[in-house]
């Protein structure tokens, strides 16, 4: 493979938290070496003069739904691949909440050909926790792992019965495999479709106290200390939640956690006059706990930031609220929703991308997520800064339920490389 020097770059360190200008080498496949700005490139290289724009590792987006095997109309692994590398995402770590779900490794090995043969992108499948996710029995987290499964999630269905939950959680400790959970009481939660208070009372929507996630965090907690599992918390959206997560980690639990973009740049105020488009699980919350998440962010308390890319098809959205299906499309939108915050200088550009790029690499124990040799070339060159109007009908996703449609915007990725490959290049 003929080698590549980006030239010229804003280079954007989540492990030095730095954000300078300098050079990169890549060849095979791989980071070769980081240069200053000054590094005259190779003879035999090809140059990439980066203009001064920002170049950063990808972005690694945990939890994203592609659905495949079952509702294909909604999102494939060509349409999500595709839309991924427009975004600036190099790995998609997919969930398992298909139909049926992915609980087998013959389903499993589907799946992982599937993207194979039609994603321009790495992805990294997930397993569920239990059979067809009713949280009645474990499914075969050992022979799910050898056909590689990452880690194992019932998605949004909380195990209710703990006794089924601590043996998987014992049993996937015996493995050192990864456990995701979805924190939500399912007695508060159920029926819900906003977050409980005045706004909610006002529009007469069935709501749930962010007590529910609290509840569930607390559960899950004394699982882990019992068992010693390793989890990760798909989404903590709530201020009342931040000191059980900080307590849990003080006191040396093997427990990280998520957000998704959505509830960093989105308050309950936005559902407005019933917009299904901004009907998510969990539901939005309030401002006050969007500005608490979003420093938690900062402080490296929550983890991670991923899209939570959930496509639903227009019947299921073109419906009353209450009845409208949950959850929004986000791989193309993950990073310009995400630069609000920098812009609103809330968050740094190298501490983003610690959450978006470095941490989801170390949780999956992958190389990538960072700017030093020997990492994969996984790369996003993007402008911070570059204004538009999104317009839902050109994403490449197969379904269009992005909330942002018709939002200004800063941010737009201008190429993307994966293992050296570049596979996006802004027209």
């Amino acid at each position: 493979m003929t080698a590549t020097f980006f030239a010229n770059a804003r280079l954007i360190d989540p492990v030095a938290l730095t954000d300078n200008l300098g050079a990169i080498l890549i060849e095979d496949g791989v980071i070769k070496a980081v240069f200053d700005d000054a590094t005259v490139p190779p003879k035999s290289a090809n140059v990439v003069d980066c203009g001064g724009m920002c170049l950063a590792p990808g972005i690694i987006d945990i939890g994203v739904k592609v659905s495949e095997p079952g509702e294909r109309h909604k999102e494939s692994f060509r349409s999500a691949g595709r839309a991924a590398a427009a975004g600036g995402v190099t790995t998609i770590v997919t969930r398992p909440d298909t139909s049926p779900a992915i609980d087998t490794p013959e389903t499993l090995e589907f799946v992982e050909r599937r993207a194979q043969q039609d994603a321009p992108v790495h992805v990294l499948p997930m397993a569920a926790l239990t059979k067809g996710r009713e949280g009645r029995e474990m499914t075969e987290i050992g022979f799910l792992q050898d056909a590689g499964a990452v880690a194992f999630t019932d998605c949004d269905r909380v195990v209710t019965n703990t006794k089924v939950f601590s043996r998987a959680l014992t049993y996937a400790r015996s493995l050192d495999a990864l456990v995701i959970g979805h924190i939500q009481d399912p007695g508060l939660s159920e029926g819900a479709a906003v977050t409980s208070g005045k706004f909610a009372s006002l529009r007469g929507l069935p709501g749930v106290s962010p007590m529910a996630e609290r509840m569930a965090l607390d559960r899950d907690i004394s699982l882990l200390e019992m068992t010693g599992a390793r989890y990760h918390v798909d989404q903590i959206t709530t201020a009342r939640a931040l000191p059980a997560l900080e307590r849990a980690k003080r006191n040396g639990l093997k427990i990280t956690a998520g957000i998704g973009v959505h509830h960093l740049t989105l308050n309950e105020l936005d559902v407005a006059d019933y917009r299904t488009f901004f009907k998510l699980k969990p539901p939005l919350r309030s401002e006050e706990d969007r500005i608490a998440v979003v420093q938690a962010v900062s402080e490296g308390l929550i983890d991670i930031i991923c899209s939570m890319h959930t496509p639903q098809d227009e019947e299921s959205k073109r419906l009353p609220f209450e009845e409208a299906a949950s959850g929004a499309v986000g791989l193309e939108t993950l990073l310009p929703a995400a630069l609000r915050l920098y812009h609103a200088e809330m968050i740094t550009l190298p501490k983003l991308f610690r959450a978006m790029a470095l941490n989801p690499a170390r949780l999956l124990g992958l190389p990538a997520g960072r700017l030093i040799a020997d990492a994969p070339a996984d790369l996003i060159l993007f402008d911070p800064d570059a204004p538009f109007q999104l317009n839902r009908a050109t994403l490449l996703s197969k379904s269009k339920n992005t909330p942002f449609d018709g939002a200004r915007l800063q941010g737009r990725v201008l190429g993307t490389w994966v293992s050296g490959h570049r596979v996006w290049e802004k027209s």
